[in-house]
């Protein structure tokens, strides 16, 4: 089933299965049997959440009692492999009120911000596990992976405390649980993480199978490859091209972008798009949040002069991942040049799992299906 071309019903009036019934008649459908059996585990548990509401609202005013929460569940598989098109259709088709669906890097960006606000309270963690408990009761996380060992403790407790309060959690990941956070800072301190996910939530593999990003690219080249000097100067040229034919009106050469309250040199901006050199975006010390905003505020993103991310570029390599996830979660069309072609992006000591999700990305950022897609313009509230 190619993710993100079957029109997902946004009415919440049927369950996964019958959605996923109806879906099979569009002629884009392509059977999956991994999917299939993911979707029998969905439905499974949308029927638990809707029989849960219920009995929840008959116990309300007669008893002291409350029926169990259902567990919540754990996708996890290869890049492309559709888990993204799974939440999302699992997500559109609960018809609660109480429900969010967030990337995890929005999501962390969100948990940071909060425990700044809520820093005189007795203890700021649980405040906010609070505050998400009061709001909702189906969290979705899409792409929950851990890298950074702040995030780790954090998500240790927060995760624990949203459990004992009732919250039901879904997450994809490209890792299983004993997978996260690999060879990390004491790492040993994540494991009773890594085993209250494992007992709270059901784990479903996505077997791998066909990576529906890898689909029919645009006829128009938006990954520029420049093999010497005369190629790049070349490639400038047509990034400049296509710049005033997707930017609009009016224009800002060789300013700043203002973000965060912080401002970033970029080459070009207008009002739907910017343009960044390498350099400025991914060599600095830019956090997630900074792409976000971006992400947030402009539908394409220009980045030129992508070096060969090396091993003694690895802190890059890490912050373009970081931003390539962001753009894909929001819809930004990126356009790029680089040294060196996509499969040649990544060597040595940069590549890992993580980069692999990139390249999966970045070729399916250049197809037609991708670049129709309606840009996700959400509030930026950090």
């Amino acid at each position: 089933m190619p993710q993100r071309t079957l029109t997902i019903n946004p009415e919440g009036n049927m369950s996964p299965k019958l959605w996923y019934q109806a879906a099979s008649q569009s002629p884009d459908f392509v059977h999956d049997a991994a999917q299939a059996a993911a979707i029998a585990e969905l439905d499974t548990l949308w029927h638990q959440l809707m029989d849960f509401k219920s009995r929840r609202n008959q116990f309300l005013g007669r008893s002291l009692l409350s029926p169990d929460v259902p567990k919540g569940l754990y996708l996890w598989g290869g890049v492309g492999r559709g888990k993204t098109f799974l939440m999302d259709a699992f997500y559109a088709c609960l018809p609660y009120q109480r429900k969010r669906r967030i990337h995890f890097h929005n999501f962390m960006a969100e948990v940071h911000h909060e425990m700044k606000v809520l820093a005189g309270a007795d203890d700021p963690l649980i405040a906010l596990a609070d505050n998400i408990a009061k709001s909702t009761r189906m969290l979705c996380l899409d792409e929950f992976h851990v890298d950074d060992i702040a995030d780790a403790m954090i998500l240790g407790r927060l995760v624990t405390a949203l459990f004992e309060r009732g919250v039901v959690l879904m997450t994809t990941s490209n890792y299983p649980p004993d997978g996260l956070y690999p060879d990390g800072l004491q790492r040993s301190n994540f494991l009773p993480v890594i085993e209250l996910l494992k007992r709270e939530l059901k784990v479903l593999y996505i077997d791998n199978g066909n990576d529906y990003r890898l689909r029919a690219l645009t006829r128009e080249p938006l990954f520029l490859v420049a093999n010497d000097a005369a190629g790049d100067a070349a490639n400038e040229a047509r990034l400049a091209e296509l710049f005033d034919r997707i930017g609009g009106e009016p224009r800002r050469d060789g300013s700043h972008a203002v973000v965060r309250g912080q401002p970033i040199p970029a080459e070009r901006i207008a009002r739907n798009a910017v343009w960044f050199d390498f350099r400025e975006l991914c060599a600095g010390a830019h956090a997630q949040e900074d792409y976000l905003e971006i992400a947030h505020r402009f539908p394409t993103v220009f980045l030129s002069h992508i070096p060969q991310l090396t091993a003694d570029r690895s802190a890059e390599a890490r912050r373009f991942t970081w931003l390539i996830d962001v753009l894909y979660d929001c819809n930004v069309r990126l356009v790029a040049s680089a040294a060196v072609p996509l499969e040649e992006l990544f060597t040595g000591g940069a590549a890992s799992g993580e980069t692999t999700r990139t390249i999966s990305r970045l070729t399916e950022m250049q197809t037609q299906t991708y670049l129709q897609l309606p840009h996700r313009s959400q509030g930026v509230t950090l």
